[in-house]
């Protein structure tokens, strides 16, 4: 029996590691599959990076392949962009040349130092560049984070490449239009338009996620951002990959417009019959824009901030 007994607590940690390998196996294989399901091929030579909300990835990324370099469109954040560079490695061993900022918000933008490194030049618009070194510059030197999500090992590399409305990528076998459709989620707003595979980025101008959007940057434009996503809505994109959230269609161009011009209407009529910000944004119901309006808290927070862009039109 005692002999029974050693035997059985020999065999204990062993048979342990036994069970236990399969789990840290299927683990380390839905970890790959989880970032291998973030890449998508939408047409030949033109790729898509699901961004990822729950680990500070938030925002999603492009590239286009060239004959001779790469475009990447839009940056992350620094740890993003450190897993997104691999991720195109993988896809071609061109170099990658551009990055091309839709907007200069952080989540889009702060990454592009980590791309300079790999002897890119970062291209926005021009007010989009004056924004970056202005307010970018400003919020990235308040900010606070450690750990993890930290912006102290890095530094913001601004843009060096910039166009007052249009810039044109175009070998013969892909064309990518950058075009200025802002102020609208910020006063810089450009977007990257492939017309022969009809794809458009759009950047924050169009969100496809339950979180709603950010209404808030200083030079936002509510009424003009409605007339940009109707303006890319009249261009019959195949797919427009988003800022934030899953691939879209016209309908998500459209459905992100009503969202914003409901708000904006009852916000205005709100504000001319006397009610207060706080008043409007607790009962102002935009649930039924789906999936723009889906959250509560993020709505109140917009609406309060259009409320005083609705004062400054007065």
């Amino acid at each position: 029996m005692k002999f029974g007994l050693l035997v059985c607590d020999i065999l204990k940690p062993i048979m342990r590691r036994i069970y236990l390998a399969p789990l840290f196996l299927s683990l380390a294989v839905a970890a790959l599959l989880s970032q291998q399901s973030r890449v998508k091929e939408l047409a030949p030579g033109v790729w898509f990076w699901q961004g990822d909300r729950t680990i500070q990835e938030p925002a999603n990324c492009g590239w286009v392949i060239f004959k001779d370099y790469v475009l990447v469109i839009d940056a992350n954040y620094p740890w993003g962009a450190k897993k997104i560079i691999p991720e195109i490695r993988k896809t071609t061993n061109k170099p990658i040349r551009f990055v091309f900022n839709t907007h200069y918000h952080g989540d889009h933008a702060y990454g592009g130092s980590q791309f300079t490194a790999e002897g890119a030049s970062i291209v926005c618009s021009e007010d989009c560049a004056i924004e970056s070194r202005g307010k970018g510059q400003a919020n990235w030197d308040r900010n606070k984070a450690e750990g993890e999500f930290s912006l102290k090992p890095y530094f913001l590399a601004h843009p060096t490449v910039t166009f007052p409305q249009k810039m044109v990528f175009d070998d013969g076998e892909h064309r990518v239009e950058m075009i200025k459709v802002g102020p609208g989620h910020s006063k810089g707003d450009a977007v990257a338009w492939l017309p022969k595979e009809r794809i458009l980025f759009t950047g924050d101008l169009c969100v496809n996620w339950k979180f709603g959007n950010n209404m808030a940057d200083p030079d936002a434009d509510h009424l003009n951002w409605v007339k940009a996503l109707e303006t890319m809505a009249g261009w019959a994109p195949r797919l427009v990959a988003v800022g934030h959230g899953t691939l879209g269609e016209v309908p998500t161009l459209r459905g992100q417009a009503a969202y914003i011009q409901d708000m904006w209407k009852q916000v205005s009529d709100g504000r001319k019959r006397g009610r207060s910000a706080d008043e409007l944004a607790k009962s102002i119901d935009l649930s039924r824009h789906q999936p723009f309006g889906g959250d509560a808290e993020r709505n109140a927070a917009s609406i309060k901030a259009m409320y005083l862009k609705a004062g400054a039109r007065k």
